[in-house]
């Protein structure tokens, strides 16, 4: 098992914005086999960082849903536009011992 974790760095003000737009699509990812999904948001981290995290079982079928996910039409309306509140980021996958 893998956890994936995805950490963005929105644009000023921007994190609640990103966050919804991931607690929309998350039942669709989860559908799709990423498991236990969280979406995050900063405390005493750097100021409007958003952190979706998942459990997938393996990366081969990671990588194959998230291409795939290109082609889910709920997916692509909940997370329309999110480019535009991101800044940058970095994807961290820590295998689970």
């Amino acid at each position: 098992m893998y956890v994936v974790r995805d950490i963005f760095q929105t644009k000023p003000g921007k994190a609640k914005e990103l966050a919804a737009k991931f607690k929309a699509a998350a039942p669709h990812l989860e559908g799709m086999g990423m498991k236990n999904m969280r979406v995050m948001t900063d405390t005493v981290a750097n100021y409007w960082t958003v952190v979706a995290e998942s459990d997938v079982e393996s990366l081969d079928h990671y990588f194959e849903m998230a291409r795939s996910e290109r082609d889910n039409p709920e997916i692509a309306a909940a997370m329309q536009g999110y480019m535009d509140l991101v800044k940058g980021g970095r994807r961290e996958i820590f295998r689970v011992e």
